[in-house]
């Protein structure tokens, strides 16, 4: 949520922030609604002085024994006036909340102008494409091939968008998770979560999945719950509605979970394939960040989910987002996309972002810094990495001639010593 102090000082550059971000928003409703809002609590807080006078000045005049009467018929009329009021303020408060919760993050200064995934400026690469004597297969093709990837079944389980991953295919998998898991605690001195897997409204609303991305989200029919579309949502959610003391900042997470996303609409060229999935599995990184400190944070966890993919030998490169393509909650993102020779094209596996204080001042997440003052913390995350992917781009990178996997050295010892996967 943006600070209202923001849009009431310059209404004009959220007006500007908004059209670089191709939103078309209400931005004159939020600036009336704010304005009738604080009337009213202006009158409220005439009204509540006139009845603590009133109060006083009939306690007197029965202290006196003195008739009381026409002191009583005015203290009623305004105890009524101000229950009318206090209803009023509560709708317009809820109604001015409602379009607060919609309205994206600031895009911070260094992001590109843009208006699409087309205009995201690449930053750097990492490692070279590999180079085959033969025609390299889609990932889909291989693991049917190697026998570690039935989609037939996934779909015959659950749908379309699930996969079922079978002997050294769900080996490889966890492989990835405990290869991440250990990586991020014992070299980059994150701490291990475990988190729920379903969470609260209240708990989507902070980290910005609600209400802007309800179709997107896997409710319980009948419960105040939702299936977690990432790591973030609980974790970032585990100092909500808390002070933090200065000193224990930064704070940073790492946890495994799986993910589910309805992913409403077309899915074009990751129809097949495990790049795009309902349910899939990801290890993600959350920091607690002090805002002075936030943006070299921010370059730390990029290192971070960097590291993963130099580990594993995977070419990638890094791009920043422009502003057309910036996600809803975020202040800056990059994303880190992994090379993927079948479609001779970069795949995102990472997005690292800084989200400053917007999450922070949904879920109310505050730190007391040296002066005793209360402040909101900045917060960020970033996939390190998303699983399924990196099965993805480890398929295609080490395919073989012969139709076999190898396995990249680090991971050897995850997968007890094996170093190829064979069909």
């Amino acid at each position: 949520m943006i600070d209202i102090k923001i849009l009431r000082r310059s209404p004009e550059a959220i007006v500007e922030m908004l059209r670089k971000r191709n939103m078309d928003f209400p931005v004159q409703d939020v600036i009336e609604l704010d304005k009738k809002m604080r009337n009213i609590k202006t009158e409220l807080d005439r009204l509540r002085g006139e009845l603590n006078t009133a109060s006083k000045r009939i306690g007197i005049k029965k202290a006196k024994g003195e008739n009381v009467d026409e002191e009583l018929k005015i203290l009623k009329e305004l105890s009524d006036r101000v229950s009318v009021l206090e209803d009023e303020f509560r709708a317009v408060e809820g109604e001015l909340n409602c379009l607060l919760l919609k309205i994206p993050n600031i895009p911070h200064e260094s992001v590109p102008a843009g208006k699409s995934s087309e205009d995201n400026v690449e930053v750097k690469r990492w490692g070279s494409p590999p180079e085959f004597d033969f025609d390299p297969l889609p990932h889909w093709e291989i693991g049917k091939k190697i026998g570690i990837l039935d989609f037939e079944r996934g779909a015959k389980i659950s749908g379309s968008g699930f996969t079922l991953y079978t002997g050294l295919g769900a080996r490889l998998e966890f492989a990835l998770i405990s290869f991440m898991l250990d990586l991020h605690t014992k070299e980059h001195g994150y701490k291990e979560v475990l988190t729920p897997f379903m969470v609260n409204e209240k708990s989507m609303i902070t980290t910005g999945q609600l209400p802007k991305f309800k179709e997107d989200m896997y409710k319980i029919e009948g419960e105040d719950m939702y299936l977690i579309p990432t790591a973030e949502v609980p974790v970032t959610n585990i100092h909500r509605d808390e002070i933090l003391p200065e000193e224990s900042l930064p704070i940073k997470y790492v946890a495994y979970s799986p993910c589910f996303r309805l992913e409403a609409g077309s899915y074009g060229q990751d129809v097949r394939g495990i790049i795009r999935q309902h349910q899939f599995n990801k290890v993600e990184l959350v920091k607690f960040s002090h805002p002075e400190t936030s943006y070299d944070e921010l370059e730390s966890l990029l290192e971070d989910a960097e590291y993963v993919l130099k580990k594993l030998g995977l070419h990638y490169r890094v791009v920043v987002l422009c502003t057309g393509d910036l996600g809803f909650s975020s202040a800056k993102t990059y994303d880190i996309e992994v090379w993927l020779p079948s479609q001779k094209t970069y795949k995102e596996i990472s997005s690292v972002s800084n989200f400053e204080d917007f999450q922070a001042r949904r879920g109310n997440i505050r730190f007391r810094d040296s002066t005793g003052r209360v402040r909101y913390l900045h917060t960020l995350n970033g996939s390190g990495l998303a699983v399924g992917r990196t099965v993805a781009a480890i398929l295609e990178n080490y395919q073989q001639k012969d139709g076999s996997v190898r396995i990249p050295d680090v991971l050897v010892p995850y997968m007890h010593g094996i170093k190829e996967i064979k069909g």
